[in-house]
């Protein structure tokens, strides 16, 4: 080698060890950054709230956008402020929406997800944030006695839920597509198809996954229900009853066979006939919080000379179990108790499920691409001898250590199940909410209204009830 081709490569290997460096700053977890949640689940609101508009403020216009004005528009509306709350969730939609009409690929983001990990692009928004982002809309805006303004909000969650499937379709064929067209697409096989790695993406960390509860894909019933109550409720003509009672009978289908559904149903057909309705008092309760993503590191069987570390990392969904299962609700000699309506478990596990491929398929892409990288890296520098191959395989060893991170982010703020029931309001309006842990009941009086909903939510097993009402009618 002359000086001259020396030096060159000197220059290169150095080139690419500050590169590394660079893309290696700031690699933590969204678990790592996010203090707001572990306020969250302690029930502690005033810390979450500060913490999350901390981060959204902070975030305002990056990759990380759309998931901070999620947790904070989550935090501000249990704390009942609702405009708040929109303008967060707006925020988020209006990026969200950007990203929808960008047609283009962003080649940049995805040339540095390449050379670091899948937690360097643009959170975009999961097909259940868009929906539970416009149904939590939709109810500040009942909370806020703006009925009107609801309507978009539940046709849009409602379309979002009729095109996700079309949608993370397309996805995964457009990542398929792509890494068949990579130069480095037998490696790519290659890894996918290892025994040893297929049995560990089957093993335990993902076991769960095949016993979630079936709704239909990206179909979230507690939407559809809020959509039945709300067009049945409101209802200015016979096509919103037609809708409503629709959106009754695929809870139904969800749900089984359910009396409350079923007295739903029954109640449409009336409203439907003419008849007006009866009064009549509903419970949702929202309890519990949505799994967080945790992660796990797999070993890529990649064989490339001089690389010191092949690994790559995973995430998985870790459920949370700190919550109250249900709820009763008394009245006089009456008593009701909730009934599940929505298992978020499960909406997010399936879009977790359903999102796999495409994380596999590009995480195996990066790793390969980063196993090349150090690769060439450290073979230029060890034909310089002495320190130069030491420093570059000492530098790619801790690069690829440092960025060997999965995505962990989720929307944590969310609940982790809704459930529901329904009773005839009491003449004396009065009635008493009872949780099974034997803390003192809490009495709620019905305000003024023919169809009214009681709103309560439980953030963990200990923390206090958070009640609200809206009329609906």
């Amino acid at each position: 080698m002359t000086p001259k081709t020396a030096a060159t490569s000197c220059v290169q290997s150095l080139g690419w060890v500050a590169l590394i460096g660079l893309l290696a700053t700031g690699c933590k977890t969204y678990e790592q950054k996010n203090t707001a949640v572990k306020y969250w689940h302690q029930g502690n609101l005033t810390n979450a709230l500060a913490e999350a508009a901390h981060m959204a403020e902070h975030n305002a216009d990056n990759k990380d956008t759309v998931i901070w004005r999620l947790e904070e528009g989550a935090i501000l509306r249990a704390t009942g402020q609702y405009d708040d709350s929109n303008r967060a969730l707006d925020a988020a939609q209006a990026k969200m929406d950007d990203y929808d009409a960008k047609a283009k690929v962003r080649l940049g983001q995805e040339t540095e997800a390449l050379l670091s990990n899948q937690a360097n692009l643009a959170y975009e928004g999961r097909s259940y944030d868009g929906i539970m982002l416009n149904t939590y809309k939709a109810l500040n805006y009942l909370n806020l006695g703006q009925p009107d303004k609801a309507r978009p909000e539940l046709i849009r969650a409602y379309q979002r839920q009729k095109d996700a499937v079309e949608e993370n379709k397309k996805r995964i064929e457009k990542v398929q597509e792509e890494a068949a067209q990579s130069k480095d697409t037998a490696a790519i096989k290659k890894a996918e198809a290892n025994p040893k790695f297929q049995a560990q993406m089957t093993g335990t960390n993902y076991a769960a996954l095949n016993h979630l509860k079936a709704y239909s894909d990206y179909v979230n019933p507690f939407t559809v229900y809020l959509d039945g109550l709300y067009f049945m409720a409101t209802a200015s003509d016979g096509s919103d009853l037609e809708r409503a009672h629709k959106s009754f009978e695929r809870v139904a289908g969800f749900l089984g066979d359910n009396p409350y559904i079923r007295e739903d149903l029954a109640m449409s057909d009336r409203l439907i006939a003419g008849q007006p309705p009866a009064p009549i008092t509903y419970v949702i309760f929202e309890t519990g919080c949505a799994p967080v993503r945790g992660q796990i590191r797999i070993d890529i069987p990649i064989i490339v000379a001089k690389v010191s570390y092949v690994g790559a990392a995973f995430p998985t969904l870790q459920p949370h179990g700190n919550f109250l299962p249900d709820l009763t609700v008394m009245s006089g000699t009456n008593a009701v108790t909730t009934a599940l309506l929505c298992d978020m478990d499960s909406v997010i596990g399936l879009d977790f499920k359903n999102d796999m491929p495409i994380v596999i398929t590009k995480t195996i892409a990066a790793t390969v691409t980063k196993a090349i990288a150090a690769y060439a890296i450290n073979a230029a520098a060890s034909q310089q001898g002495g320190l130069y191959g030491l420093a570059a395989q000492i530098s790619t060893a801790v690069y690829q250590g440092a960025v060997n991170i999965a995505d962990e982010r989720t929307w944590t703020t969310l609940p982790k199940k809704f459930e529901f029931c329904r009773l005839p309001t009491p003449a004396d309006r009065k009635i008493e909410l009872k949780t099974p842990d034997g803390r003192p009941i809490m009495p709620v009086t019905i305000a003024d209204g023919t169809i009214n909903l009681v709103y309560v939510k439980s953030i963990n097993a200990t923390s206090p009830l958070l009640v609200t009402q809206i009329k609906l009618k």
